[in-house]
């Protein structure tokens, strides 16, 4: 097992936990706070837009199994990356596309799908590429927010229509006890 780590935000780390924890390969997701300015931010910090800190996960995953690239893929499919600061109705500089590279290796990955996905999009990318610098968890309350909210209004019409598209692009790629 040779596991990397993965640092990504594209709106509310509620989607891409979600998304994220039925990626075969993918050891462990947790949503976060990283690049702003201050220290262990909150929430509600982080929701008033001024820490600098976008929501993010941070995807444990098997090299051997599922490569950075491949991540990256699913990343891109699943939320607007040519919207600055806003996905859906959701509004802020902490809702903003980026991407937080480990090492030089995934900087020059990410920079290749970038490249690509410019052709997919008719828009420009906004995509920010910047070296990890810290990871924040949130709070408990927001661990398998989707699992453990099915129902509520955010997770049945934001969450579960971004499940659905990723279950279909990606069904290959799925865990045994997604499918």
């Amino acid at each position: 097992m040779r596991l990397e780590k993965a640092t990504l935000g594209g709106g509310c780390f509620w989607c891409l936990e979600a998304v994220f924890q039925q990626l075969k390969g993918v050891t462990d997701v947790v949503s976060g706070y990283a690049g702003g300015h201050v220290e262990n931010p909150s929430y509600r910090q982080v929701c008033e837009g001024t820490t600098g800190h976008a929501e993010v996960v941070q995807i444990t995953f098997d090299a051997d199994i599922i490569g950075y690239a491949d991540i990256l893929n699913v990343f891109f499919a699943i939320h607007d990356p040519t919207t600055p600061n806003q996905q859906g109705n959701d509004i802020g500089p902490q809702y903003r596309s980026i991407i937080f590279y480990h090492s030089p290796e995934q900087e020059k990955i990410a920079r290749e799908i970038m490249v690509s996905m410019e052709k997919v999009w008719t828009a420009p990318l906004v995509t920010e590429l910047v070296p990890f610098s810290g990871f924040y968890p949130a709070e408990y309350y927001h661990k398998d927010f989707y699992r453990q909210n099915p129902e509520q209004g955010y997770c049945a019409y934001v969450i579960e229509p971004k499940v659905a598209k990723f279950r279909e692009m990606f069904m290959d790629q799925l865990k045994e006890d997604a499918r």
